[in-house]
């Protein structure tokens, strides 16, 4: 391999807010926020969904809404969205 290509490999700990699962792993990621795991430092990442939340892992609906997202999306497109796009006169 190519020496000082690659990014930083960091160990992370990642916390599934909705869930209140945490998995460690590691990651090129990293925060302000650390947490030592067996003398380990490892970086805190905070997922709105993960496996243990997500319907298709876990066969349950549940209805998630981080930080009003379907409110954004309605303020950015507004009444447009959904409608098909009007054919100009042909005269």
């Amino acid at each position: 391999m190519k020496q000082g290509i690659h990014p930083e490999y960091h160990p992370v700990v990642f916390v599934d807010t909705g869930a209140g699962w945490e998995f460690t792993s590691r990651s090129t990621m990293k925060t302000r926020e650390t947490r030592e795991i067996d003398g380990v430092t490892h970086y805190v990442i905070r997922l709105d969904v993960s496996s243990a939340s997500h319907p298709f892992f876990t066969g349950k609906q549940r209805f998630v809404d981080a930080a009003g997202r379907i409110d954004k999306f309605r303020s950015k497109y507004g009444q447009n969205y959904g409608k098909r796009a009007q054919k100009p006169d042909a005269r």
